[in-house]
């Protein structure tokens, strides 16, 4: 289901858019007792101790050397630091961040009366959070007893401050006294949480209030019982529905992956290139019948849309006869040149089908001379070296598979095939060459699982398929939060200082380009959702990036990969304590934990495959009772994450047992179970594991283990400083020729 669901969400979005520190064991990252230390140091003291990606300067918004270490700690732990800050601190800022984050804990630790010492005239100086200065405030009063303060406080935010989005804060909590601040809230910040739970808490009173439900419809699309509310809506008042109403209530589906429902809902928004491409599509998708017809209309009435070129694809997947596909094909060839590599490929898998193997010959020839540097023709040259391996010319199969790696640097087949090419090196005995070229996959491609196994035959201590499992390597976490790419100061630093919930809500009365978002708004997106805690989304709206499709936004995004802050955001570590809490008892490097963890569940706890396996390593509750059993454990709750994490670690401690510690084999069992991986080891043909994992008949396994020890290797160069520091010295030799 995860698969599922990741893979819809890249293709509607493609549409959309045009086209402190943590312990992992001993010697990881700085000890707790070290990192209080360092928090309370003066700043140019923790100057001298900051990560790479520290910022050069500070300011609003701006991560604070200082203050950023302290963020993710406990009130408790950050309580004297955060003091000394406000009396030693040379930067008026640094104090203000320190009184605010001060105030915050006490309030939660019930002590009103102190936090208002730190608010006391907060605001004239630190004025980009004077709103929220003032609700935190007025939720001092409340905790101090004095609620006819607190009221007042409210009363006069509201007067001051009427547009920051602070004020629906104040408005949710005066108007459970006055509904008519809950009906001003709802009318100026209807896309803001608070609202959204007025409007559900309404219509749990009166579910028959159309633009309450409307509400809901467009800004609570990731809310619990979503496309509940909808159908009702659709139900019960689609006569009295405008198309723009439409529209929102379709995309709300296709948010959901209710793509039946939505394509009806897109047929009646208002017609767009791309709103008539998803009422085709989404018929499609459900297998429902008329996707064809309305992929043509589509065609007919936006012929020279980028939508219109992938409708033709698809009338071409879904056609009778080769004749047919070719028809398609010849019009996606003619008018939408970026496509045309592609459909010529496919043009000559038609033309063999109909006996027409030379035409089909040099339809190929053709792409790759024409078209030498599109995707079609990196897949085409892949193909014809993995074809050449397969029937022993191996020399043959380097010499498709190098260009590859040069002359489609941007293809996601480029690694791979240089990887290979090196390996098909080696076999010939060019070792020099082999080395350059696996050089070469680290420079260019450091992200990919084939960077890792480069770096792995290069020498490099990053682990192999049978000592991953026993490795610990250091790993330096950032002490910093990335600068937000998109946003008003004021979110900026309400995300510095670590209040995601409060930066969240804020973000989404900011957010409007849902549909269609920037480069720059759509990384800020991905932040927010990993601040509280939406991590599957997070990752996503982060990782789907790359697969913009204009000139623009591929240029942007080829400049936000190159930063580090992307990459971290793309492999966060969430639940850092209990994995490694497990990790240390099972024995295992807890950062491939970390990596299986990313690509079962995108380390959501509640989260439920197609076939019922739970949480963040989605064990099953059959396998579930087995381990218990094992463990003498009676009760347990699978949706808990620690128990979740616990019987996670237990069996892949087992599958490692049951391969002799063999990485590679522990992730593929624990994937497709033992007895699968046990018949085709029976039946292996080699000795060689990089070309057993090739072989694995389970399309779905083979991508698995790549993109777990991807995950661990992304993991490793990324917060681990000798390796990070490899990666970054092979970049530099390669771009300087050396």
């Amino acid at each position: 289901m995860l698969k599922q669901l990741i893979r819809e969400r890249k293709f509607w979005f493609m549409l959309a858019t045009g086209a402190g520190a943590i312990g992992l064991l001993a010697g990881a990252l700085l000890p707790i007792e070290k990192l209080r230390e360092v928090s309370q140091m003066p700043s140019g003291v923790v100057g001298s101790l900051q990560s790479l990606n520290a910022p050069a300067s500070e300011g609003i918004g701006i991560p604070s050397q200082v203050i950023s270490p302290l963020v993710t700690k406990s009130a408790n732990e950050r309580s004297s630091a955060l003091k000394q800050v406000t009396q030693r601190a040379n930067s008026a800022l640094e104090r203000d961040r320190a009184r605010f984050l001060l105030a915050t804990d006490l309030i939660s630790q019930g002590q009103g009366d102190r936090a208002l010492e730190q608010l006391k005239d907060l605001e004239s100086s630190y004025s980009v959070l004077a709103a929220q200065i003032g609700v935190k405030r007025a939720q001092a009063y409340g905790a101090a007893g004095k609620q006819k303060e607190a009221v007042q406080t409210l009363q006069d935010l509201v007067k001051r401050f009427p547009k920051d989005p602070a004020i629906a804060e104040a408005l949710f909590t005066l108007g459970r006294r006055n509904p008519q601040l809950w009906d001003q809230a709802l009318a100026q910040f209807p896309s803001h949480p608070r609202s959204i739970e007025i409007a559900k808490t309404r219509l749990k009173q009166n579910p028959k209030q159309i633009p309450l439900l409307l509400l809901v419809a467009k800004y609570g699309t990731s809310t619990e019982g979503y496309t509940d509310l909808i159908d009702k809506l659709v139900s019960q008042f689609s006569n009295q529905l405008q198309p723009q109403d439409w529209e929102a209530i379709a995309f709300g589906y296709w948010e959901n992956q209710a793509y039946d429902k939505g394509a009806i809902a897109y047929s009646r928004a208002p017609q767009t290139s791309l709103t008539a491409y998803r009422s085709a599509r989404g018929l499609h998708l459900s297998g429902k019948p008329g996707g064809v017809e309305r992929y043509r209309q589509m065609v007919q009435q936006f012929p020279r849309s980028s939508e219109a070129g992938l409708a033709l694809t698809r009338l071409a997947e879904l056609a009778d006869t080769p004749q047919t596909a070719i028809a398609y094909l010849e019009q996606v060839i003619q008018n939408f040149p970026d496509r045309a590599p592609a459909a010529l490929v496919e043009k000559s898998k038609m033309l063999d089908k109909m006996n027409s193997g030379k035409t089909a010959a040099q339809t190929r020839q053709f792409v790759l001379t024409q078209y030498a540097s599109s995707d079609a023709a990196a897949e085409m040259r892949w193909n014809y070296a993995k074809e050449s391996a397969k029937a022993g010319n191996i020399k043959l199969a380097k010499q498709w598979a190098e260009p590859v790696l040069t002359t489609n640097p941007m293809s996601e087949i480029a690694p791979e095939a240089g990887f290979w090419a090196g390996k098909w090196a080696q076999t010939i005995g060019n070792n020099d060459q082999a080395a350059k070229l696996f050089q070469k996959v680290l420079s260019d491609h450091p992200e990919s699982y084939y960077a890792w196994r480069s770096a792995a035959i290069l020498g490099w201590n990053v682990g192999d398929f049978n000592t991953v499992r026993s490795m610990n390597p250091q790993v330096q976490k950032p002490l910093f939060r990335p600068e937000l790419a998109a946003g008003s100061p004021a979110l900026k630093e309400l995300y510095q200082l670590g209040q995601d919930r409060d930066a969240w809500s804020h973000w989404q009365i900011e957010f409007q380009n849902r549909v269609k978002p920037s480069i720059a708004e759509q990384f800020t997106d991905g932040v927010m959702r990993l601040g509280v805690g939406e991590n599957l989304d997070g990752i996503y709206m982060i990782g789907s990036l790359r697969d913009r499709e204009t000139p623009e936004d591929k240029a942007q995004y080829q400049q936000l990969r190159k930063q580090v802050d992307y990459w971290q955001a793309l492999y966060p570590f969430p639940y850092v304590e209990t994995i490694e809490n497990w990790s240390q008892q099972r024995q295992l490097n807890p950062m491939l934990v970390t990596a299986l963890i990313r690509q079962e569940s995108r380390f959501e706890p509640n989260i439920k495959s197609s076939v019922g396996a739970v949480g963040l390593m989605q064990v099953m509750p059959e396998t579930g009772e087995y381990i218990a059993n094992n463990i003498k454990v009676k009760d347990f709750k699978l949706a808990d994450p620690d128990t979740n994490i616990k019987f996670g670690t237990w069996y892949l401690d087992y599958t490692h047992l049951e391969y002799n510690n063999n990485s590679m084999l522990a992730v593929a069992s624990y994937n497709a179970g033992p007895g699968a991986v046990a018949g085709w080891l029976s039946k292996a043909k080699t000795q060689d594991p990089d070309e057993f994992i090739e072989a694995i008949p389970y399309p779905e396994t083979k991508g698995y283990v790549k993109s777990v020890l991807g995950n661990y290797w992304n993991y490793l160069r990324l917060y681990n400083p000798d390796i990070s520091q490899r990666v970054a010295q092979v970049t530099a030799d390669h771009s300087t020729g050396k």
